[in-house]
């Protein structure tokens, strides 16, 4: 999927970024939105997504590197309001790399001693 401003009326993210859906949200501005993970997979697992798709990390970084990092911004302050502000922040990109959802997303990891496991 390449990279567009709009939403996708099939994306669940562009749904959730436009409030058709719910979700848990912990905080948002005009671009980003971060909710937390349906499966947390620790004590705090947050997304931190664009409110605009793209397919993935890369699209974002080479069509709008200061959205990137308005994402990492996110991630830092939402690991300080939620954790100690210590955190993992994962994307994967690719069904090989365990992408399921094709709408950029970034996972916020923390709230615990995380241990190393990269597969």
């Amino acid at each position: 999927m390449t990279a567009t401003s709009n939403q996708h009326s099939d994306c669940l993210f562009c749904s959730i970024a436009t409030g058709k859906i719910d979700a848990d949200i912990v905080k948002q501005n005009d671009d980003v939105i971060a909710f937390r993970d349906i499966n947390p997979q620790a004590e705090m697992h947050v997304l931190v997504v664009p409110k605009r798709h793209f397919g993935d990390v890369v699209h974002v970084a080479k069509a709008e590197p200061e959205l990137l990092a308005q994402l990492v911004t996110f991630a830092d302050e939402v690991a300080s309001e939620l954790a100690d502000g210590q955190f993992r922040f994962i994307f994967n990109c690719g069904p090989n790399a365990g992408q399921s959802v094709f709408h950029v997303h970034g996972h916020v990891l923390g709230g615990q001693r995380l241990g190393w496991t990269p597969a």
